[in-house]
């Protein structure tokens, strides 16, 4: 199969996803496995190849990205069992100041979040949340939005959280999470802004029914009390700071064209999977205890998290390479000068492609992952290639994977139900919010593509 007809395919394989993921509720890594098989025999390809792609793309994409996935998941479960996560928000707290409670949550979600799932962050932090609303005597509805607008942003753009690392993996990207990491704080920043605005704008005019009597359930200083010692601030850091310093200066040595003993350890250091190590032993200095709770138990937890993410990571990177086995790169090459397959313009397909499976299944993580997959074989071809491009690729990517988060969104559930909206409050709140975020990321994104590229 060729042309036109081969284009058509993949579409069907593509929609053939999203209706068996967000109709038939069957698990996104069978999705794209059965597409991949499906996509490769359809086009013709000898099954021997088709074979060889699936195992080839699923293997490839575990070797430079799996343990990447499973040190930040680890990282994060270690953050948030040891007491480290409420340590961060309390220091975000005292820093911003409790007259901006609001602009303290944003920034306590952005911060959580980037080691940590936004669904577990925002659990962890909601009785602080009420509790700081109590406080400052705000409405509940606009620290929900506040913190699930923050916990969100850097969820969809900021590695070293999942979605990102395994989009930067599809895409060959995952020498450069240095730039991503960067440039992901830029795109997030706005996105952050937005949501804060939304916050006060929107979520102080929303009342949640009986918040009055449930926030006086609350107290800041009862609850911080009530988790017992908190590691110091500098240990509930260190898991999260010092491997993304090390990713960045192995990325400025790389572009600096430094040499030397000092700085090839230094890039040993800063390599992702290193890096990640290196954070996850500094986040066992976090653990209350040694022993088979923590040694065995919150790893054993961790590396849960991580499955359901490596195999459709894997499975996606299948898919992938089944796609770029045909001649569908042959064909695209063809349309490389056309001006909405070159520049900025491009970066409107992986958007909306990454928007389309994110409201259609739910996850961002797995829309983060399936466009990405997608896009792979174009990039290459169509000249999109080095660090700064890529990583707006992503940005691009993230930016789809924020809209929007609704009912088929577990997350959607969560701020709902911790937060005491009804349905309509939460669309008007969360999904409103969401949709804004993802439309702002996207506009910088494009603005960034401009001035850099």
């Amino acid at each position: 199969m060729e042309g036109f007809g081969l284009i058509i395919l993949i579409l069907i394989g593509v929609l053939f996803v999203i209706f068996a993921t967000a109709k038939l509720k069957l698990h996104p890594f069978m999705s794209l496995l059965i597409a991949a098989f499906g996509i490769g025999i359809i086009a013709g390809l000898p099954l021997a190849d088709v074979v060889e792609a699936v195992n080839g793309g699923f293997g490839g994409l575990m070797g430079s990205i799996g343990l990447v996935i499973v040190f930040g998941t680890i990282i994060g479960v270690i953050l948030e069992k040891s007491g480290a996560a409420l340590r961060m928000a309390e220091v975000v707290l005292r820093l911003v100041g409790e007259k901006r409670p609001q602009m303290s949550m944003s920034l306590i979600g952005a911060i959580v979040s980037i080691p940590v799932f936004c669904d577990s962050g925002y659990v962890i932090l909601s009785s602080l949340k009420k509790a700081l609303a109590k406080k400052a005597k705000v409405a509940v509805a606009s620290m929900a939005i506040a913190l699930s607008t923050g916990l969100f942003a850097t969820h969809t753009l900021v590695p070293p959280t999942p979605g990102p690392i395994a989009a930067a993996g599809n895409i060959g990207a995952e020498n450069h999470l240095g730039t991503i990491i960067f440039i992901g704080l830029i795109v997030a920043i706005p996105a952050i802004i937005v949501g804060y605005i939304w916050a006060m704008k929107v979520g102080t005019k929303i009342k949640v029914e009986g918040e009055d009597e449930e926030v006086l359930n609350y107290d800041y200083d009862e609850i911080v009390k009530a988790f017992g010692e908190m590691p110091s601030t500098f240990k509930s850091f260190a898991p999260i700071v010092v491997p993304i310093v090390l990713i960045a200066f192995s990325s400025v040595i790389a572009f600096a064209g430094w040499s030397g003993a000092v700085f090839e350890v230094f890039t040993f250091l800063g390599s992702p999977v290193v890096a990640l190590l290196v954070g996850v032993l500094l986040a066992f200095s976090l653990l209350p205890k040694y022993d088979e709770e923590t040694l065995s138990g919150w790893i054993g937890i961790a590396l849960k998290e991580a499955a359901p993410i490596l195999l459709i990571t894997g499975a996606g990177g299948a898919f992938g390479r089944v796609i770029s086995t045909t001649p569908v790169a042959e064909f695209i090459q063809g349309f490389g000068e056309n001006v909405l397959f070159s520049g900025a313009m491009f970066l409107m397909i992986p958007f909306l492609i990454a928007a389309a499976l994110k409201s259609a299944q739910g996850s961002s993580t797995a829309a983060l992952v399936i466009t990405s997959t997608l896009v792979a074989p174009l990039l290459v071809e169509l000249g999109i290639t080095g660090a700064i491009p890529l990583a707006l690729v992503v940005m691009a990517i993230g930016a789809g994977a924020m809209i929007v988060s609704h009912v088929n969104d577990s997350y959607f559930w969560v701020v709902k139900e911790f937060s005491g909206m009804s349905v309509t409050q939460a669309y008007k709140a969360q999904t409103a919010a969401t949709l804004l975020q993802g439309i702002t990321a996207f506009v910088v994104t494009f603005i960034l593509w401009l001035i850099l590229t």
